[in-house]
């Protein structure tokens, strides 16, 4: 576990024979043998009760609790940890706030294991007032760390991240001492998880160079090994993997090296380094054959087990290991180890088709994990079992799995990213799928069984996923504002308005449509991923490329065809005059208003918006709202990232033309605009619309999502948090976020979710941005359109960007390339 609670409590002139009992058992606790460890201890708790020595009777059952909770073995861990604290509340020695503090942490950490976190800080906040009246700044420092995970379970990673930074100055001042390097990499590890990886690894290398000062080998070890798994998350997998070799290097015992050399394969195994993988293996399994059994063998086999089979090794091999791992845990009695290793062993039978073991397996996995509520672990099963459902022609019943499985996944909220601490975990692997099957199963049985109920749930569990990957982009749940649901907007205040699903699956396209006034439908494109992928790839390339504007045109037409073609007169006869897409994949690179018909673009015939999916934040149409815009511009960008971004010259015409279409505007330019001065006017300026000018980047990685500023990149958490102070002073609602010279991280699926939830995070109702950076001359003329275009003609902004786009388009000729015009997405409310 991350949290740290501590073993062992002085204890005054214990009789000599139960001294040994404990000083026995925390050696066994100490070398991982937890089963015998729970003897020893178990014999110590009566002989200490025979003597009626009450507090160190609580003291073994505190220990006893914490070699159970290795055990994974958690109802009676619970049960030792509760007997020893009512013991302490008997006697009532001045001892007893010595003990009650570190057996407190031990609670805590049980209570954190259980999924009960709200009582897991409680608990840590009364150990720390324990430790303040000791006066023991190591204990105050270690709860604030577990407190400081607590919220992060619970969902709130800032709140987390707030305790921690303060930590840091109280950490960096104690001197350098084992208990300093094993903080310090829990502070760090407590960062990768709140995804903040750059501090995440400055906080580790100062554990590691302590840890090097004071020569223990262990820490050194273990902060490579942490180390290992932050550089993997910034995918810098070279340096992740030199970690981890070194972490195995230098480990001084067997397990602690091969939980390094298991980590290390598993990256070898993804990033395809087949020679690698097969001069590791060997080692690695020669090793794992002579460990004691232990709670991090047994995860050490599941990891590997899982990482063979993306690698291809044969079934035979990886369901040995997963025999093995799961003798071992049920002879520790470890119920979440059992439950792993049951269904792993159920998903290697599932690779070689023999659906009813693998059901049968997978089912015993699951019926562990219940016992045990561990809703982390249940939703793994549960989509496996759906899998295999699927795969046994039960769909109705496969349908029902699914379902489970993403209700678990709901209740689990942000908590996803702190899950399963001891197997390797991805969203890509881990969550992602489990909705995109579940809609692909959906549709099956929607073309034999047509309902509109079934296409609701279908576009509903697109939109959870793009909400779950907002929630995994943030590390936090994200949409907490009131929101709408997008059919009433397009049935009653806006029934103009059309709303377009395109879902990617492995062997076709779908497309659900609601059309004002009429019943969900759905039709099927016979383009596979694949080939989904191909053309829109070739597509976004071309339109960055001068002179391919013949190719542009053909690849758009065949993006027409899947998506528009089938309800082309549909639209027409319902008088539809703006399309909103709720795009998937990567279909979310390439704007939707360069679709062609073989005459026209989409955009001469239609307004375009982009939408997360069905819920919106209240909307209001922006005529009835007088604007007050808050522009702040870069011409040059600052030290250090002259090479990357070139100058801005036009971003003064730019201005002007805010200034000549709204009255009521207020600039920082060049110097001005820093962060501190933004910040400033973002808390006393009355604005609705924020214009920044000025180079950024969205990609799907928070750290490479910012804007510059002039005295350098403002990231999207702090720009977020920035906006959010100003919503505790000031009423006025966020109508517009425009962000007119930034780009999305080149061949990034996901990069437009750091687009959309920059949006949706500050709380504005929209966004305008560019998915790609454009000459910032026609950049100036189509911003000064469409601010003139919404405050004159008072029409929704999705009109007004496509008035502004077609102007581009006819009447200026250096500039009628979509590369020039087309860039420009409004994510959000349209109106």
């Amino acid at each position: 576990a991350q949290n740290i609670a501590t073993l062992g409590v002085l204890i005054q002139n214990p009789p000599a024979q139960t001294q040994d009992l404990l000083q026995q058992g925390k050696v066994l606790y100490k070398a991982g043998q937890f089963a015998e460890a729970i003897k020893v201890l178990q014999q110590a708790v009566k002989s200490f009760g025979s003597q009626g020595n009450a507090l160190q009777q609580a003291v073994a059952l505190s220990n006893l609790a914490l070699a159970y909770q290795k055990l994974g073995n958690l109802p009676p861990a619970q049960q030792a940890i509760t007997d020893s604290l009512k013991l302490l509340e008997k006697s009532s020695s001045a001892q007893n706030l010595q003990v009650l503090a570190p057996i407190l942490d031990i609670q805590g950490s049980i209570q954190l294991d259980l999924g009960q976190a709200e009582q897991a800080l409680n608990t840590w906040q009364r150990a720390e007032a324990s430790y303040k009246q000791l006066g023991d700044q190591n204990g105050i420092i270690r709860d604030r760390i577990n407190q400081a995970q607590a919220w992060q379970v619970l969902g709130f990673y800032r709140q987390g991240l707030r305790i921690l930074t303060q930590l840091q100055h109280q950490l960096q001042s104690k001197p350098d001492s084992v208990s300093k390097a094993v903080e310090l990499r829990a502070f760090g590890n407590a960062l990768q998880l709140a995804g903040d990886l750059d501090q995440s690894r400055r906080v580790l290398k100062q554990s590691l160079s302590i840890a090097q000062k004071l020569d223990s080998p262990q820490d050194v070890s273990a902060a490579l090994l942490s180390l290992g798994n932050t550089a993997q998350g910034q995918q810098d997998f070279k340096g992740a993997i030199e970690f981890y070799q070194q972490a195995a290097a230098i480990a001084p015992n067997q397990i602690s090296k091969v939980q390094a050399q298991v980590n290390q394969l598993n990256l070898l195994v993804n990033t395809g380094q087949t020679a690698a993988v097969q001069t590791l293996l060997p080692q690695i399994q020669t090793q794992l054959a002579q460990l004691p059994t232990s709670v991090k063998t047994i995860y050490a086999q599941i990891n590997l087990a899982q990482s063979l089979m993306k690698f291809g090794t044969t079934p035979e091999t990886i369901a040995q290991i997963c025999a093995r791992a799961l003798q071992q845990a049920q002879d520790l009695a470890d119920k979440r180890a059992e439950s792993f290793a049951l269904g792993t062993l159920g998903s290697v039978y599932e690779q070689t088709k023999q659906w009813s073991i693998a059901q049968n397996l997978t089912e015993q996995a699951l019926f562990v994990a219940e016992t045990i509520n561990a809703p982390d672990i249940a939703y793994l099963w549960h989509w496996q079992l759906g899998r295999l459902l699927k795969q046994q022609g039960e769909i109705k019943s496969a349908i029902a799995t699914y379902d489970t499985a993403i209700g678990e996944l709901q209740t689990l909220r942000s908590d996803l990213v702190v899950m399963n601490r001891n197997v390797q975990f991805s969203f890509k692997e881990s969550v992602e799928p489990v909705y995109r099957e579940s809609v692909e199963l959906l549709l099956q049985f929607q073309q034999t069984h047509p309902s509109e109920l079934t296409l609701d749930k279908a576009r509903q569990r697109i939109e959870a996923l793009q909400l779950a990957e907002l929630d995994d982009f943030f590390r936090e749940a994200c949409i907490n504002a009131k929101t709408v649901l997008l059919d009433t907007v397009v049935d009653k205040d806006n029934p103009t308005a059309a709303i377009i699903y395109p879902i990617i699956l492995p062997t076709q396209l779908q497309v659900i449509v609601k059309i004002p006034q009429q019943p969900l439908r759905n039709y099927t494109v016979n383009k596979s991923q694949n080939e989904v992928e191909g053309t829109i790839k070739q597509l976004r390339e071309y339109l960055l490329e001068p002179d391919r504007n013949e190719e542009v045109q053909a690849l758009s037409q065949e993006v027409y065809g899947w998506l528009i073609k089938e309800i082309e007169s549909d639209l027409k006869d319902s008088g539809v005059k703006t399309l909103v897409f709720v795009l998937d994949g990567i279909l979310r690179n390439v704007p939707m208003a360069i679709l062609y018909d073989g005459q026209q673009y989409l955009v001469e015939k239609y307004a375009v918006a982009l939408s997360l999916g069905l819920q919106l934040l209240e909307l209001k149409p922006l005529t009835q709202t007088k604007l007050n815009v808050l522009a702040a511009g870069l011409v040059q960008p600052p030290q250090g990232f002259q090479q990357q971004f070139p100058p801005l010259p036009e971003i003064k015409s730019e201005f002007d033309s805010i200034s000549q279409a709204i009255a009521s505007t207020t600039q920082l330019l060049n110097q001005d605009f820093n962060s501190k001065n933004l910040e400033s006017k973002v808390n006393t300026v009355p604005f609705n619309v924020l214009h920044l000018a000025t180079h950024g980047q969205f990609s799907s990685n928070v750290e490479n999502t910012f804007i510059l500023a002039d005295d350098g990149p403002i990231n999207v958490t702090e720009f977020d948090s920035l906006l959010r102070r100003r919503d505790q002073t000031r009423s006025e609602a966020l109508e517009m976020l425009v962000l007119s010279a930034c780009q999305t991280a080149t061949g990034d699926n996901r990069a437009t979710l750091g687009l959309a939830g920059a949006s949706v995070k500050a709380g504005a109702r929209s966004t305008l941005a560019s998915l790609w950076h454009i000459s910032d001359k026609s950049t100036a003329i189509l911003i000064g359109e469409f601010y003139r275009e919404l405050v004159k003609t008072k029409v929704t902004k999705a009109e007004a960007l496509r008035r502004a786009q077609v102007k581009l388009l006819k009447d200026y000729p250096n500039y009628s390339r979509p590369g020039y015009w087309a860039p420009y997405v409004l994510v959000g409310n349209w109106l």
